[in-house]
């Protein structure tokens, strides 16, 4: 069974960076694509970004555009969501999640991601 483990949050300052990771055990993580989401109290889980099984990057969300990148590093069975020019409303709970697919779809909903990790907080603030 695949199970995520998210790190990597933390406190940072508005325009700052940070890095988070999502490494996986009990599968090869390069057989799947994998999101991040973000959540805040009292709302849904937002999409943020997805890397396709190949490589190929999918924004979630328009706000993160230009500011956020997804990588992968397929030896360590790890992604990496790199966020930078950190704003305030980018405190929330960030997951990464898996349906087991090798691509990304914008579209899907939450609950067909059969694998969520428990997540990193992430908090802006001065």
């Amino acid at each position: 069974q695949v199970q995520l483990v998210e790190s990597g949050g933390g406190l940072v300052q508005p325009g700052g960076s940070l890095r988070l990771s999502c490494a996986a055990s009990g599968g090869f993580l390069h057989n799947y694509a994998i999101s991040w989401f973000r959540q805040v109290p009292g709302k849904g889980r937002e999409g943020v970004l997805c890397i396709s099984k190949h490589g190929d990057a999918t924004a979630f969300s328009d706000s993160v555009k230009g500011r956020f990148t997804i990588s992968r590093d397929n030896s360590k069975n790890t992604v990496y969501l790199q966020m930078s020019n950190l704003k305030l409303e980018g405190t929330a709970v960030y997951y990464c999640a898996t349906d087991l697919g090798p691509f990304c779809f914008p579209q899907a909903s939450t609950d067909e991601y059969d694998y969520w990790g428990r997540g990193t907080q992430v908090t802006v603030s001065s």
